[in-house]
């Protein structure tokens, strides 16, 4: 058994910035909540109504898990070939590129907070945004799906959960020796007190108290902020970061009459500026929220722009993703001429959007350092029983994790550490 003497590893942890704070958080492995549900997907993930006779096809607005006709996929990339066949003049897209901003600014001026629809479907499909507690365990039980319910009964029921892979594989790495749990014990007490100080004594940020930090990307007028945050109210120690580049969309945000200082902060920011801070460290984040907004960028910045935000995460965060897929119907009403490059367009009103596959979504978000616990396509039938009509919708939606190992470099300071204690 080592003796470790801790008042020295003490001094040394409360001089370490947040970034090392949050790599010890591997050591802590056990008290993580499994709440990220990889492959454990419910029987029917992603909605349960199943088109099973055409005949009744108009009885419903929207028919899931739709498989598509080797003629539809034709037809689809017949379709494509077509509307791409003419491409926008590279003035004119650099034009589209360097006022992305203000072609954002220009739309949210028209429709204020009024075109896209409250997305109360998020704690359906991403429960991670709700910090696993004693105050939101009935939040998460009301949810209708299994894997919610389950997160929540993994985040309570630590004792009596099976050991789980990660775990494994991390005592396989660390180690498992009694005085190793020790010190581990010891590092977390430490770091608990020091994190509710901020990364720093004398460096304090919005939010900087709070246990568990969400940003949402893209934030636009606040459709998924406002059922974030009124979960949210049930668990003060959380805190909401938001940021848009149009600032016309942040300023929509702040005036919304549930908008509340005290657990949110909306800020103008540009993830294309890789130079721009943010209003927090690096490495403290536990979820990211990045719906329908990757697509907006030139397909040349998506992977800085992955890189950076992975950065922002801390051991064991989650980037939650939801965006077009190809050959979404979006994609395939675009007319001749408002192509701009391969599966990337832009709209009448200058703003723009790309068209995914499952491939590309896992080789970006693999590249930044995560690790994918789920990526699929959803496809679904939209229909409009008026008119008669129907379109298909594609879209991706995945799940990437910070991985929880440390780093060489700490691994290897840590080690010392209990050593030479």
């Amino acid at each position: 058994m080592v003796s470790c003497n801790w008042e020295p590893i003490g001094k040394v942890l409360i001089r370490m910035n947040v970034i090392w704070r949050n790599s010890v958080s591997c050591l802590r492995i056990r008290n993580v909540p499994h709440r990220y549900q990889s492959g454990n997907h419910p029987v029917v993930p992603l909605g349960s109504r199943i088109l099973t006779d055409p005949a009744k096809v108009f009885e419903h607005n929207m028919w899931d898990h739709m498989q598509w006709s080797e003629e539809e996929k034709a037809a689809a990339r017949k379709k494509v070939e077509e509307n791409s066949a003419v491409r926008v003049l590279l003035e004119e897209q650099v034009k589209y590129e360097d006022e992305a901003s203000k072609y954002w600014d220009t739309f949210y001026k028209i429709h204020k907070n009024k075109f896209f629809k409250d997305r109360n479907w998020l704690l359906r499909e991403f429960p991670e945004i709700i910090p696993v507690d004693q105050k939101t365990e009935q939040k998460l039980r009301e949810l209708s799906w299994d894997h919610a319910k389950t997160s929540a009964a993994d985040g309570f029921s630590r004792m009596h959960r099976p050991t789980m892979p990660q775990e494994k594989n991390h005592e396989e790495r660390c180690g498992s020796s009694d005085s190793q749990s020790k010190a581990a014990l010891h590092f977390s007490n430490l770091d608990s007190k020091e994190h509710r100080k901020g990364p720093l004594k004398t460096e304090l940020f919005p939010g900087s108290n709070a246990t568990f930090r969400i940003l949402e990307v893209g934030c636009g007028a606040g459709n998924s902020v406002f059922p974030i945050l009124n979960t949210l109210q049930n668990a003060p120690e959380s805190f909401l970061y938001c940021c848009d580049f149009a600032s016309g969309a942040v300023e929509l945000v702040k005036l919304h009459s549930s908008y509340r200082a005290a657990q949110c902060c909306a800020f103008v920011h540009d993830v294309c500026d890789e130079g721009l801070p943010y209003p927090f460290p690096d490495g403290i984040l536990d979820v990211i929220l990045l719906v329908f907004v990757l697509s907006s960028i030139h397909p040349d910045r998506m992977q800085g722009v992955v890189n950076r935000l992975s950065n922002l995460l801390k051991p064991g965060g989650m980037l939650l993703f939801r965006d077009y897929g190809r050959y979404d119907k979006t994609q395939l009403r675009f007319k001749k001429g408002h192509c701009l490059s391969e599966n990337f367009y832009v709209r009448g009103d200058g703003t723009r959007a790309y068209f995914f596959t499952k491939g590309e979504v896992h080789n970006m978000f693999c590249k930044a350092g995560l690790d994918e616990k789920q990526n699929l396509v959803d496809r679904r039938l939209q229909v409009n029983r008026k008119k008669q009509v129907k379109m298909q919708r594609v879209w991706v939606q995945g799940k990437f994790q910070k991985p929880l190992h440390l780093t060489q470099k700490t691994s290897k300071l840590v080690f010392s550490l209990l050593s030479h204690g």
